[in-house]
């Protein structure tokens, strides 16, 4: 077993550390961030990350929403501080469904009762799949530079099955990590996502992927996600959802919000909000912006 984030050493500096807790479920380890509002009827916001990013992704956005509400925070299985699952389990817990089951009953367990669910990336499929297998009603979805829909051409039918091949060739974390370690590697990486993040996010990330039990977990959600299948489930989602994108994204692009947005043959068609000048990781260039898209609409 590859050894995962020491949150001793690793987390000693983590960022909102003050919000941190473990909770033990039936099936894993969870390391969320809670951060409870002095009123107890005030509505809960939860944040869900993307693919190979952490609860220290939402860092400045959190603090911005906790006047108005609770939030929590969470690492995915086999991301950051969370534990990597039981080999037995890898195909549920890194499935689509299997995470949004997993998180619903990490929810379920700490009693919260979520008025809006808002994922990056990854984070806003697992967003949508609480809603489409019925184990949250909440009020709305915010998605930001959503993941909905399976890539574009060739890459849509072989980027499945080429993480599915890394996961299982010996050393392929390892080999990651070494090589992510490199600051020119890791600058090409960030610079990928059309985001310009701070020194501080850049050293975040350096110190995520540079851990090979991160790189596996990160590797194993995208092997394990049938995106083709969730594009056919779209169309049966109820719940309200916000669509927001950065213009400069170049990992999800404008258009595929635009598809997804579509894709839900509601009338009216949901709207979708582009931020001009940023990037994949716009909730980390722009906290202010975002907080202010996710209060909208809060009593």
């Amino acid at each position: 077993m590859r050894q995962g984030l020491n949150w001793e050493q690793d987390g000693a500096r983590w960022p909102l550390r003050v919000y941190s807790r473990f909770v033990q479920t039936p099936r894993l380890r969870w390391h969320v961030q809670y951060a409870p509002h002095r009123d107890p009827q005030a509505p809960t916001i939860v944040l869900l990350h993307g693919t190979g990013a952490s609860t220290h992704s939402w860092r400045d956005v959190l603090p911005l929403l906790t006047d108005r509400c609770s939030v929590l925070a969470l690492d995915f299985p086999g991301h950051a501080f969370s534990a990597m699952p039981a080999q037995h389990e890898f195909a549920s817990l890194f499935s689509l469904p299997g995470m949004a089951a997993g998180v619903a009953q990490l929810l379920t367990q700490m009693g919260i009762v979520p008025h809006t669910v808002v994922g990056h990336s990854a984070g806003a499929a697992v967003a949508c799949m609480l809603s489409l297998d019925s184990h949250l009603e909440p009020e709305r979805l915010v998605s930001v530079n959503g993941a909905l829909l399976p890539l574009d051409g060739l890459a849509g039918q072989f980027f499945s099955p080429l993480a599915k091949l890394l996961t299982k060739a010996p050393l392929v974390p390892e080999l990651f990590s070494w090589r992510a370690a490199q600051p020119q590697v890791l600058q090409r990486l960030l610079d990928g996502t059309g985001s310009r993040l701070d020194e501080e996010g850049r050293a975040l990330y350096r110190q995520l992927i540079t851990n090979p039990s991160h790189s596996a977990g990160a590797l194993s959600m995208m092997a394990h996600w049938d995106l083709h299948r969730f594009r056919a489930r779209l169309p049966q989602l109820r719940t309200p959802l916000a669509l927001v994108v950065g213009e400069g994204d170049l990992i999800v692009p404008p258009s595929v919000s635009l598809r997804a947005a579509r894709a839900l043959q509601r009338q009216p068609m949901p709207g979708v909000v582009k931020l001009a000048g940023l990037g994949h990781l716009a909730h980390e260039e722009s906290a202010r912006q975002l907080a202010e898209l996710i209060l909208q609409p809060l009593p």
